[in-house]
């Protein structure tokens, strides 16, 4: 048998120490309260010892057994608290309202010291399941708080669908390399080297951060995968690792946004004596995608003709 604390509410003393005297008889550790408010600020009270059972009176003054029982099944913190009844009220009328209320058992004041024993018994071991059952869910809970938390800094690193894909059940397959029809966008700056060779290095830092903060969201707004972006140019694809029947309409669309807001960007940078413009190239094609690089450092990348076509074409754009 497991021992247990068993919290003992009854307005009688000698009723209480009987129930004492058995329950130390048959190893528990016993609490006492006179009424069921006395109950209740013990429960609560964080510097008191935790009760795995509470039997508890009907018949009691300023709270009676009825009041308690409501008020702990009210509480978030001590509604799994195990509540057996007992009370010289055999009305049925109580017993099922008892039992409706959330109690364990309800039994009469001459009961069986061995009935007794085993209905605590039995309500500690349901108390511990259930105690067992609530750990595991928070453990869950904490482990997906995790995964999110993780998925969130992925994606500050890698293009939203990479890192959903690197935290996903299928994943692996995905990265160990795949063969798809993609639609490949290449963006590069013009005169970004002799910019840099002119302007300060501030400048040329926060022109950067100016154009990636346009550009980036873009392509995530239209779900395009980045692969990679340099200094002065981005690469993205299409059609994985999330499939799109649209993939060369969304490339092509969103070539044309970047084409408009970057004619403001660079207009302001006219201003200050710096002409920047940018070529953008795109083609359709097969390419072979997954993990590339080395221990510690791999990126999500595309290996393809229309890759290469796609850099070829940016290079010649006006």
């Amino acid at each position: 048998m497991t021992s247990g604390r068993v919290l003992v509410v009854d307005d009688t003393a000698f009723n209480r120490r009987l129930l004492v005297r058995l329950l130390t008889s048959i190893g528990h550790e016993t609490l006492e309260a006179e009424h069921g408010r006395e109950a209740l600020e013990r429960l609560r009270d964080p510097g008191s010892p935790a009760v795995d059972v509470v039997l508890l009176d009907i018949v009691m003054p300023e709270m009676d057994g009825y009041e308690t029982l409501a008020a702990l099944k009210a509480d978030p913190a001590l509604s799994d608290l195990p509540v057996i009844v007992i009370s010289g009220v055999d009305e049925l009328e109580s017993v099922v309202r008892c039992i409706r209320m959330g109690a364990a058992d309800y039994l009469p004041k001459t009961v069986d010291p061995e009935i007794l024993r085993a209905r605590i018994e039995a309500s500690m071991a349901g108390k511990r399941l259930h105690d067992l059952e609530r750990q595991t869910l928070e453990e869950q809970a904490r482990m997906l708080a995790t995964i999110d938390r993780q998925r969130s800094e992925l994606a500050r690193f890698l293009s939203p669908q990479v890192a959903a894909l690197v935290s996903s059940d299928d994943g692996e397959a995905m990265l160990a390399g795949h063969r798809r029809e993609i639609t490949a966008m290449f963006c590069d700056l013009r005169n970004f080297t002799s910019f840099s060779e002119a302007a300060e290095p501030e400048e040329v830092l926060g022109f950067l951060r100016a154009y990636h903060g346009v550009m980036g969201p873009l392509i995530v707004a239209h779900e395009g995968t980045l692969e990679h972006f340099a200094g002065d140019g981005f690469m993205t694809f299409f059609n994985d690792p999330v499939l799109q029947e649209d993939h060369a309409a969304r490339a092509v669309g969103l070539a044309v946004e970047m084409r408009e807001r970057f004619g403001e960007l660079g207009a302001e940078w006219r201003r200050r004596g710096y002409v920047l413009e940018i070529g953008i190239g795109i083609a359709t094609g097969y390419a072979t995608l997954g993990r590339i690089g080395f221990e510690g450092r791999y990126d999500y990348g595309a290996v393809g003709h229309g890759i290469i076509l796609a850099a070829r074409l940016s290079g010649e754009a006006a």
